[in-house]
């Protein structure tokens, strides 16, 4: 009875190790089948993706070189691997302590893009991502990291890499040759100035002038004609610009400043432009009547009365009387020159003009002129020249006495 129960007992041990081990067998088989599976996954996974399932996120330029405080903006191209439409949504994973950056699309930040196999063939990108650097970056390469993800097993990574630069912030510049000008009431003003793009991005420059009421501020690019109001300019290189002023006809005199800014995205660039209105300068030579004729004899000396007016709004100095008459004529003036005329008055002088003895009976022009250095003005008197009295006087006689000579020729020797 006792070896019964111990064959027994030994028989149900036996089938309980056996229980065991196929349990730990089935166990195994199972997990070496859930491993097997999510490998053969993976390499599903592996296969979509390199046989062109998903899409991708790329860039043109993923080096660039920055400036330490700058704004650069990367240009995201996404496309489609397989025709399918995504909704990704965009992340920065990794970027330098202090440093900023977000994504952009239109005028907006966002956070998701929609890929379809049409965003490979859009002219411009799908989306941009922006970048400032910190004022204290020091030189150097940094690394950026961009991701894209649907959340469907579907991503794609971009990294950046941005060196910064050695010149230093600051260093675009708006400048002008000569800044300061000066000019007399009605006078166009023009200024040559230069941008310069320090940026390592290109830079579109709007133009824009501070002016008085009434004047007029035009921009053009140096060898062009055609006023523009922006201007691209090419990182690391200058761009010439005129800059055209003109005051109204009723500007006062005095010193008028205009600033003139160029701005971009990065840049703020300004520079002060100085107009100095001198006043208007003007002149009339003439007489008290307004008569510009006169009778005079050959070889005798007429004086005409001389009308000399400052027309302007500031004083005239030094004015000079200049003449121009015909060949053998004389023409002298009381006084020659006006040390000052001031604004608005008036002052007379006489003129003396003599015709040649031998000027024959006519009309002539002898031309007057007053001016200095700022104005002048040119009056033309007609002359007509009178044979004197006596040669017309001694002319009849001759007549009568030839008259007479014939009728007693005619009387004494008709009859024959």
């Amino acid at each position: 009875m006792n070896r019964v129960k111990r064959v027994g007992r030994r028989t149900g041990m036996g089938m309980i190790a056996a229980s065991f081990l196929a349990a730990s067998l089935l166990s195994a088989s199972v997990t070496a089948l859930a491993a097997e599976e999510e490998s053969e996954e993976a390499v599903r996974t592996e296969t979509a993706q390199t046989s062109g399932e998903g899409f991708s996120m790329s860039t043109a330029y993923p080096g660039i070189t920055a400036l330490a405080g700058e704004t650069v903006t990367f240009d995201l191209n996404f496309a489609s691997l397989d025709g399918n439409a995504y909704d990704a949504d965009l992340s920065v994973v990794s970027i330098p302590e202090g440093w900023e950056g977000y994504f952009q699309g239109g005028d907006s930040q966002i956070s998701r893009v929609h890929i379809d196999d049409q965003s490979a063939l859009a002219e411009s990108a799908l989306a941009e991502f922006s970048l400032t650097l910190p004022e204290d970056a020091e030189e150097g390469s940094y690394d950026i990291e961009l991701s894209a993800d649907d959340g469907d097993g579907n991503a794609s990574t971009l990294a950046l890499e941005v060196t910064v630069g050695q010149v230093e912030v600051g260093q675009s510049t708006f400048t002008s040759e000569y800044p300061e000008q000066q000019g007399a009431t009605g006078t166009t003003f023009t200024f040559d100035m230069t941008i310069v793009n320090n940026r390592s991005t290109d830079q579109s420059y709007s133009l824009s002038a501070e002016t008085p009421s009434g004047w007029q501020a035009t921009f053009t690019p140096s060898g062009e004609s055609t006023n523009v109001a922006s201007l691209n300019v090419e990182a690391g290189s200058s761009q010439g610009v005129t800059v055209t002023i003109t005051p109204p006809e009723s500007v006062e005199t005095g010193d008028y400043t205009i600033p003139c800014s160029a701005i971009s995205a990065d840049d703020s660039l300004t520079a002060d432009l100085l107009v100095t209105i001198t006043g208007t300068y003007g002149v009339e030579l003439s007489t008290p009547t307004g008569n510009l004729s006169l009778d005079a004899e050959a070889n005798q000396e007429k004086a005409v009365t001389l009308s000399i007016t400052n027309t302007g709004n500031v004083d005239l100095a030094n004015l000079n009387l200049t003449s121009s008459a015909p060949t053998d004529w004389e023409v002298r003036f009381d006084s020659s020159t006006i040390d000052t005329l001031e604004a608005g008055a008036t002052q007379e002088i006489t003129a003396y003009i003599t015709p040649a003895e031998n000027a024959i009976t006519g009309d002539y022009v002898t031309s007057l002129t007053i001016s200095n250095d700022e104005v002048s003005d040119t009056a033309e008197f007609r002359v007509s020249v009178q044979t004197p009295t006596t040669w017309g006087i001694v002319a009849i006689c001759i007549i009568v006495v030839l008259v007479a000579a014939l009728a007693y020729i005619f009387k004494k020797y008709g009859r024959r």
